[in-house]
Order: C-alpha cells, then sequence, then structure tokens
C-alpha cells in the first residue's frame, strides 16, 4: 500500500522565528506517526537552519523551486548542487504560481524534473487547470497534457521516484474546493495516464495528492479516496493546530485503508 504523506507548502511567509516555532511543535508532534509521512516546504532562506533543526526526525525538508542547470551566471536561482549540500530530499516543481507569474513552460518543468532525479531528490511534480479550462469541460484533456509533457523520456523506474500532486489553480488560496469526487476522477485519469508511460506496476506506486484550499474540516472529502495518497497543503500548514489535525487525519485513514484493503 502507497504511504500517505502531507505536505506543507509555507511559500512567502512566516518569519525566522515563527519558522522556528512551528518546526518545533511539529517535531514533537510528528514523532509518533509512523503510517503517514509528513514534508515541510519553507523559503529558500530557512533552510539550513531548519535542517539542523529536524535533523534526525521523521520530517522531511523539501525545496519550493530549483533551476536545472548545476552552476552557472543564473542570477538569483539555486541550483540542485547546492540543495544537495543543505540535505534537502524533495523539490516542488511546476507549481501553477511558478507557471503563471514565472511563466515556466512544461518544457521547463521537464528540465527541473530530469535534473531532480539526477541528484536524487524526488520531485513533486504539480499539474491542474484553471477555472476557464474546468468550465469548458477541458480539465481532463488539459492536465493529461501536463502530465506527458512533464513526464517525457522519463524511464520506468525514474517514474516510479515521482509524487504528483493534482491541484485544480481555482481551487488554490480562493477559498473554493474542488469536491473529493471530482478530484478523484482526475486522480484517476493520471495514474491511467502514468500506466501508458510505464506499466500497472508503476502506475500503482506513484502517489498523487490533492492540494487546493484545504483545511482540516474539508480534506475528509478527498483522502478517503484510495488513490488520493495525502495533500499538498498551503494556508493550513502556516498554522500547527491546523496542519497536526490534517495529519493526524492522514494518519487515521491510512490505518483504515490498511485493515480494509
Amino acid at each position: 500500500m502507497r504511504k500517505k504523506i502531507i505536505i506543507g507548502n509555507w511559500k512567502m511567509n512566516l518569519s525566522l522565528a515563527d519558522a522556528q516555532d512551528l518546526v518545533f511543535k511539529l517535531k514533537n508532534q510528528v514523532k509518533t506517526k509512523s503510517a503517514v509521512e509528513v514534508a515541510i516546504c519553507p523559503p529558500y532562506v530557512y533552510l539550513l537552519t531548519l535542517v539542523n533543526i529536524l535533523k534526525g526526525s521523521n520530517i522531511h525538508i523539501c525545496a519550493q523551486n530549483m533551476f536545472h542547470k548545476e552552476n552557472g551566471a543564473y542570477t538569483g536561482e539555486i541550483s540542485p548542487e547546492m540543495l544537495t549540500d543543505l540535505h534537502v530530499n524533495m523539490v516542488i516543481v511546476g507549481h501553477s504560481e511558478r507557471r503563471q507569474y514565472f511563466h515556466e513552460t512544461d518544457s521547463d518543468i521537464n528540465l527541473k524534473i530530469k535534473s531532480a532525479l539526477k541528484f536524487s531528490f524526488t520531485p513533486i511534480f504539480c499539474v491542474g487547470e484553471d477555472l476557464k479550462v474546468r468550465e469548458s469541460g477541458k480539465a481532463e484533456e488539459w492536465v493529461k497534457r501536463q502530465i506527458l509533457a512533464g513526464l517525457k523520456d522519463l524511464s520506468k523506474i525514474d517514474l516510479e521516484k515521482i509524487i504528483v500532486a493534482y491541484e485544480p489553480i481555482w481551487a488554490i488560496g480562493t477559498g473554493k474546493i474542488c469536491s473529493g469526487e471530482d478530484a478523484n476522477k482526475i486522480v484517476k485519469m493520471i495514474r491511467e495516464t502514468i500506466k501508458e508511460l510505464s506499466t500497472n506496476i508503476v502506475s500503482e506506486k506513484v502517489r498523487i495528492l490533492y492540494g487546493g484550499s484545504i483545511k482540516s474540516d474539508n480534506f475528509s472529502e478527498h483522502i478517503k479516496y484510495p488513490d488520493i495518497d495525502g495533500g499538498l497543503v498551503g494556508g493550513a500548514s502556516l498554522k500547527f493546530e491546523e496542519f497536526a489535525k490534517i495529519i493526524d487525519l492522514a494518519d487515521s485513514v491510512h490505518a483504515l485503508h490498511q485493515s480494509h484493503p
């Protein structure tokens, strides 16, 4: 059975003092959890401090982005070599905000995924449609195209190492929520697309998450589906009590699925 994972994407938020306080609380909360993985994605400037705090814990440290080149004259960018030195083991790739505000293309994202895998990072590959695409009835077509382009030319072995996060853009930071049924439909299509690129065995190993205005009072609507393997959490991951409730929810659902496979 695929292990559930809850990933907190902090985006451009929190002071260093608040970040440390949150991490100390999470470290204590998560140490008793074995049925669910937890990862946090702080801003770059906090990575080294938080890596040292979380050393020896069962919380993964994830970067929010990464350039695909190993070094060079790329002012303002962070290379995979630099993240390796910080003992980061995951990286978000293709987030809708990177696509929208920084104009990252599917080709850029494909290069980043390949670079992340080369340096033994787990890429958290984000896909999702905007409201216009959703209302036109082409959400599945749109997301499938993103999957095919982002995972182009990857081997079956590499495909197994990827985490996919389905984030309908219209539900990110808007308070709107994609129903569990609708999210599960897209997730199943993603898994089927990965199967087309590889094998059924590979597709069944890939973890696929939901993201988009996740809160503790609505996530049960999504995590109950066996094909949805966790969540990429935004604003709710900045509040300890709220994020802890989401982790507990995933932990209990995983235990339930194990007892009733």
